[in-house]
Parts: C-alpha cells; structure tokens; sequence
C-alpha cells in the first residue's frame, strides 16, 4: 500500500500545475499542514510571492492540514495596512528620509488585526481573497470570487464580497463531534485505511471508525 509524500512537492506525475506547500514555502512566517495543496496551471511553485502579499510584519499566516486551495487564491497581510490615526492614510513613513524620520513612531504604532489563521480540510475557491487577521474554521469552504473580511465558523459555506455566511454543512452537534475526532490529525496510515468514510461517509460513520 503506496501512501503519498507529504513530502513530494508534485504529488501528482507530470501535473506540474499542482504543488503541496509544505515542502515548497520557505518563509518562516508561513506554516504549512501536510497534504495542503496550492493547483495554478502557471504559477504554482510561486505561492510564497504571488499568493501571499503585503507580509511585512511579525503577522504569520498559519494553514492547517489537508487544504485545497484553488487558482489565484490570495491572502492580504497586515503589512498591506495603512494608519487611521489622522486625516491622511497616506505611507509616508515608506519613502525614507524626513518622511520616515518624522512618522515612524505612528507606522510603527499602527493596530495590527494579527495572524491569519486557516484551519484544516478547508477548501478555498477560485480568486478568493482574504483579508488580515481573519480566522477560518476546520472543513470550512470558501466559494470562488469571495473577499473574507471576517472569522468563518467550523463547517461554514461562505461566498460574497463581502463573504457572508450561506449556510453550515452540518448541524451544531455535528460540527462539536468533528471537531473532537479531529481527522486530519490521525497517522497517514489511519487517513489511508479510512479514506473512503473520510471522503463519503457521514460524521455518524466517521465517528464509529475513530476508535
């Protein structure tokens, strides 16, 4: 029984256009589950740059296992922020010199909204956008085109700009007996032998195999 590499940046034979991100990100800030995947018939093994923008600051973004992030997903970090403190939010402080000397202090001081937080088995669609600081719950999915300007609960279907709540895809029960069997935590060899109830059985069914 062949288990695939959480380790093979191209999980899939000469499908260059899908990349796992744990083996490819490098950046310190970025931190990576197994088994989550970035798929871009052009850009792929450049996520870190393309997909990942305005990451100035000490703000991570943190993506949990088994992920599925598709084309031109994108997350807005805390760097990107410009300071509310007066009537301009113009960067001054950016272009050195007097500018900076005379406004580093309120840069320095402006709010940050912290890190953005994936969780696991999360499924991000086509161009969606997410903003600093938002946290997205375990088995969440985020429909294409959606600009997530706020948390998203366990097992929430949002879409929109801004991205609103559709709908929950399991009852309030459910979502507390998921989140206690915590899947995606199990060994590769667990995952394997219960692929198929993982894939297609209901939480009732997962719960009875997780032991």
């Amino acid at each position: 029984m062949t288990i695939p590499s959480p380790d093979n940046l191209y999980p899939l034979p000469d499908y260059a256009r899908t990349v796992l991100l744990r083996p490819l990100v490098k950046n310190p800030q970025i931190e990576i589950g197994e088994y989550t995947y970035y798929d871009d018939p052009l850009h792929a093994t450049e996520f870190e740059q393309r997909n990942v923008l305005y990451n100035f600051g000490a703000e991570k973004l943190v993506i949990g296992r088994y992920c599925a992030l598709a084309e031109g997903v994108r997350f807005i970090m805390s760097g990107a922020n410009h300071s509310m403190a007066g009537v301009s939010t113009f960067p001054f402080t950016i272009f050195g010199g007097v500018w900076g000397e005379k406004t580093l202090d309120i840069a320095l001081g402006a709010p940050s909204r912290g890190d953005t937080v994936v969780g696991n088995d999360v499924w991000i669609g086509y161009n969606a956008l997410i903003m600093p600081g938002v946290r997205i719950g375990n088995g969440a999915i985020i429909a294409a085109g959606s600009v997530v300007v706020s948390d998203v609960p366990a097992y929430g279907i949002v879409g929109g700009n801004p991205a609103k709540l559709l709908r929950t895809r399991y009852s309030e029960s459910d979502v507390e007996l998921l989140e206690r069997i915590a899947w995606w935590d199990w060994p590769a060899e667990k995952v394997t032998e219960h692929v198929r109830t993982i894939m297609a059985g209901t939480p009732a069914d997962l719960a009875e195999v997780a032991g």
